[in-house]
């Protein structure tokens, strides 16, 4: 049977049809994609004045070119730890953020605990929410404990240590500095919340790293945020050029889920919410919703990016309990008058193809004591002692036969899914991070790529391990949990090829895994002793911490479950730093973007592509992604290989008329400042290591 009913595909194809030949993409009233191309290093120029320019490189800073051999092999070493040096000692966190906050060009850090309910004591050790300051500037790559100086948990009775789990910056107010969202996410039970007047908030900064709260409450309705918050993205949904704010609810023990709200921006720093307006809503708990997908989820991750390059940024969910992820695709594709349709099923977002349940331990257990049940006809025999199995669930199986064989409870519990154009074909690719459980085996959504097809009405391929080689080692024989919660991609050896991070949580034998691009785009995955090793990896930062040109991780690490496998375990939930050292780095380039006066300052939202050495890289700027609100530093990085030069960097910006600019000169090996309507500025002109 169809996952999706041919007359309801056949309708929103007709629909997409007509929208795209009208010319209807953009929202009604808006005017045509802008054009500038820039063919200097100084300032923008008309193209018939190109001819006139004598010096296409004035103002740019001397040529560097590296000769390596870029990607990385087999026995050479990438990362060390250098968590002594960085002087992070004492600092614990499971979630993590990384951007510029005191505007230096430095990324900064913020480490986060999951401690609910209650407010930081600032005891050394066991801070909730520590906020690290990046000493590079000064020559000395460390960081410096600044939480309390920064006012970064004022709360709104006068006193400090309000509590923040999920962190994500944007320029709300379009000043040019990085303003922070800081969400409280509540506990279930009502009486372990001590502090229920405090609430997720947002944060102004001064632009020095000093926040401050907004005069009246940020958020119209406050119960908006007085819930169990798991994730948040900063987006401009309706490109005004003010932030708007995605936010991601979860639920604990047996409530139920609720809607996921999209708060509208004022550019003042307060939000109203839009989510009915927008079309976003999804649908109370009827059996009807539940099984067509229409249902509030149990959210563990958000992700706003532009998935068929239209220039409006979608809306992606991730969920908790295999039920279907969410995909809301922006630009009134169906003609409803709401700027998002939901098609999750259309674009195959939902859940991967994999819907045999009899490979589930529980289902042949209970089919071996049930055969006459529906279909136990078609399970093979139990791989598992079936009377172990259910002692280790309490007496029972993990399996309702009625329910558990439907779509709606075959899809993944998945943690994050992050936007990347990981083949360089010009659209955003997905990679989603899952844990598996061994008794429910391959029907429950591994970690895998999801290639984007290019279609302006988005199709998506779900590829996985055994295709990809984005799949775990573990030793022969072992069936254990894989707690894949966050994935992230950089970059690491600069070969112009994309790679990833997992963060495999805390499950018995899980660790950090790198996993290198090739060059044929499978993925190979890096030993530890010449990557990164480190167990029970929890959260992840990545930033060019030191601004010389390589990209480096911070990982947190979860004490949970610590009792399975206690020799894993560190005493505390200290944060690791690694330095990137991989000798045979390529040429590069980082791309710090402005908005203009009609983008939103941060350039949230904004494509970017580099082409150097026959190929074309596509990178967009994010707003926050994944579990309890990862953010990378907004800086883009490119690794640029052997090619010591760049022909073009093309930006289109986050505005209402989607313009676009092309710079053809622009220094390899820089730190370079895009400003929109301006040539390029070299604020960091260092040079390589």
């Amino acid at each position: 049977m169809p996952r999706v009913s041919t007359a309801l595909l056949d309708q929103r194809v007709r629909r997409a049809a007509t929208v795209l030949a009208t010319g209807l993409l953009l929202h009604c009233g808006q005017a045509s994609p802008a054009t500038t191309t820039t063919d200097t290093a100084a300032a923008p120029i008309d193209a018939t004045d190109a001819q006139d320019a004598v010096d296409p490189w004035a103002g740019a800073p001397p040529a560097i070119c590296r000769s390596a051999t870029a990607s990385w092999s087999a026995g050479q070493t990438t990362f060390t730890d250098i968590t002594l040096a960085a002087d992070v000692s004492g600092v614990a966190g499971v979630r993590l953020s990384t951007a510029d906050l005191t505007g230096d060009l430095y990324p900064d850090l913020t480490a986060r605990r999951m401690i609910m309910g209650q407010r930081d004591a600032f005891v050394p050790g066991q801070r909730t929410l520590t906020l690290l300051r990046n000493n590079a500037a000064s020559g000395t790559w460390t960081f410096q404990d600044i939480t309390q100086d920064s006012h970064i948990t004022q709360t709104r009775d006068g006193a400090q240590g309000r509590a923040s789990h999920i962190v994500v910056y944007g320029d709300v107010d379009n000043d040019g500095d990085l303003d922070v969202f800081a969400g409280n996410s509540i506990p279930a039970d009502p009486t372990k919340d001590l502090f229920p007047q405090d609430s997720s908030e947002l944060m102004i900064n001064d632009g020095t790293g000093q926040f401050s709260l907004t005069k009246t409450q940020t958020f119209a309705d406050k119960k908006l945020l007085r819930k169990q918050l798991s994730s948040a993205s900063f987006l401009d949904f309706d490109r005004d050029g003010k932030l708007d704010l995605f936010l991601g609810y979860t639920t604990w023990t047996n409530d139920s889920p609720v809607q996921n709200p999209l708060l509208q921006g004022d550019g003042q720093g307060g939000f109203v919410d839009a989510t009915v307006a927008a079309g976003v809503q999804t649908q109370p708990l009827k059996t009807a919703n539940i099984e067509s997908g229409a249902a509030h989820r149990n959210t563990w991750g958000t992700a706003a990016c532009d998935m068929n390059n239209d220039g409006w940024p979608d809306i992606m969910t991730v969920s908790y309990g295999r039920y279907f992820n969410g995909f809301f695709l922006n630009g009134q594709l169906g003609g409803s008058g709401n700027p998002f349709d939901d098609l999750r099923q259309e674009a195959h977002l939902d859940r991967d193809d994999n819907d045999d349940w009899t490979s589930n331990w529980n289902a042949q257990c209970w089919c071996h004591d049930n055969p006459s049940d529906d279909q136990c006809n078609t399970v093979p025999k139990p791989v598992v002692d079936c009377v172990q199995l259910k002692a280790a669930f309490g007496g029972q199986y993990r399996w309702n036969h009625a329910t558990d064989r439907k779509p709606y409870r075959l899809g993944g519990n998945t943690g994050t899914a992050v936007c990347a154009d990981l083949d360089r074909d010009g659209d955003l690719d997905l990679v989603e991070g899952t844990i598996v459980h061994p008794d429910v085996g391959p029907s429950s959504d591994p970690t895998r790529i999801i290639r984007n097809n290019g279609q302006k009405l988005p199709d998506f391929t779900h590829l996985h391990g055994e295709d990809t080689g984005l799949k775990h080692s573990w030793p022969t024989g072992q069936a254990d949990d894989v707690g894949d919660m966050m994935v992230a991609v950089l970059d690491f050896d600069g070969d112009g090829r994309l790679d990833i991070l997992v963060a495999s949580s805390d499950y018995p034998g899980t660790h950090a895994m790198l996993f290198h691009q090739k060059v044929d785009g499978t993925y190979e995955e890096v030993p530890v002793d010449q990557g990164i090793d480190h167990k029970h990896a929890h959260g992840i930062a990545i930033a060019d911490f030191d601004r010389d040109g390589d990209l480096d991780v911070v990982l947190g690490h979860s004490l949970m479950r610590c009792s399975l496998s206690p020799t894993e375990c560190q005493p505390t939930e200290q944060i690791h730093v690694f330095r990137n050292d991989y000798k045979a780095h390529g040429n590069w380039v980082e791309l710090q973007l402005l908005g203009g006066p009609l983008s939103n300052r941060a350039a949230i939202g904004a494509r970017v592509q580099v082409t150097a050495g026959g190929q074309t890289q596509t990178f967009e700027v994010g707003g926050g992604h994944g579990h309890y609100g990862m953010q990378q530093d907004l800086v883009i990085h490119a690794g640029l290989g052997n090619s010591c030069e760049i022909d073009s960097i093309q930006v289109r910006w986050p505005d209402a008329a989607g313009t676009t600019e092309t710079w053809q000169h622009v220094r390899a090996n820089y730190l370079v400042r895009l400003e929109q309507g301006h040539g390029p500025t070299y604020p960091l002109a260092k040079t390589t290591k």
